[in-house]
């Protein structure tokens, strides 16, 4: 209890303190680094943090890399004002990026894996969170989202079905594991069922639907793929807050 004590003591200085020193990094090439490549950069500070500490140190490092990306790295320099719509997008998707980030990697922590950067995770959820941020319906996300866990899992199909919940296939839960009735899975041994396993789509305590994943033969993502895929299907859980489906 003292040694995680400590951590999260550590983790919190971090979050007050690494960001600003991270975007200051980057002040002597702040007219030449577009951006949204600072904003990724910036989000490193978050995992560090997210990874020493807890969900509240993560959380704390994403407003902080957010209000510094803002102040030291977008013009006009050294206040909270944003001239540009398109620098304040950023600065929101920092924000929620990081948020989302800063969960996954408390969630990794947890479980002892600390990929959250490894094979474009980070890119991934970067590229999924502005897409819903721009997107005319949930649909596109979804198709996006589609398309990613194919890649990230070894799939061979990836559908989604809107608001069902026939029959009781494998289920990925939001800890990575894998549910079989009432059997756990062993993926990390074992790979993914062979059988379409359900990957739940809710937000804010509401069921949208589900993907439905078909995993190619001998697929066998790690542990933090499987958290990117959950992290991925709760952006798109949070698309439906403001967009509406062309197909229900």
């Amino acid at each position: 209890m003292v040694r995680y004590a400590t951590r999260n003591r550590l983790a919190l200085a971090g979050a007050v303190l690494l960001p600003p020193a991270l975007c200051a990094a980057l002040v002597p090439v702040r007219g030449v680094l577009p951006h949204a490549d600072a904003a990724l950069i910036a989000v490193v500070a978050v995992v560090a943090v997210a990874a020493l500490g807890n969900r509240a140190a993560g959380a704390l490092a994403a407003l902080s890399a957010a209000v510094w990306f803002d102040v030291l790295l977008t013009p006009p320099y050294g206040t909270l004002d944003i001239a540009r719509s398109a620098d304040a997008v950023t600065a929101v998707l920092l924000l929620v990026v990081g948020l989302t980030v800063a969960q996954l990697a408390a969630r990794a922590r947890k479980w002892k894996v600390i990929t959250v950067l490894d094979d474009g995770y980070l890119a991934q959820i970067h590229r999924t969170a502005r897409l819903a941020g721009t997107a005319a319906s949930p649909d596109e996300v979804i198709d996006h989202v589609s398309r990613q866990l194919v890649g990230l899992l070894g799939l061979s199909a990836c559908r989604f079905e809107y608001g069902t919940l026939l029959g009781h296939p494998p289920r990925l839960r939001e800890d990575g594991s894998i549910d079989w009735g009432r059997r756990h899975w062993d993926a990390d041994r074992d790979g993914l069922p062979p059988a379409e396993v359900e990957l739940r789509v809710l937000h804010n305590g509401r069921f949208h639907g589900r993907f439905l994943l078909r995993p190619a033969p001998g697929a066998a993502p790690p542990l933090g793929a499987r958290l990117v895929a959950v992290t991925l299907a709760d952006q798109v859980g949070a698309a439906f807050d403001n967009l509406s489906p062309t197909a229900a």
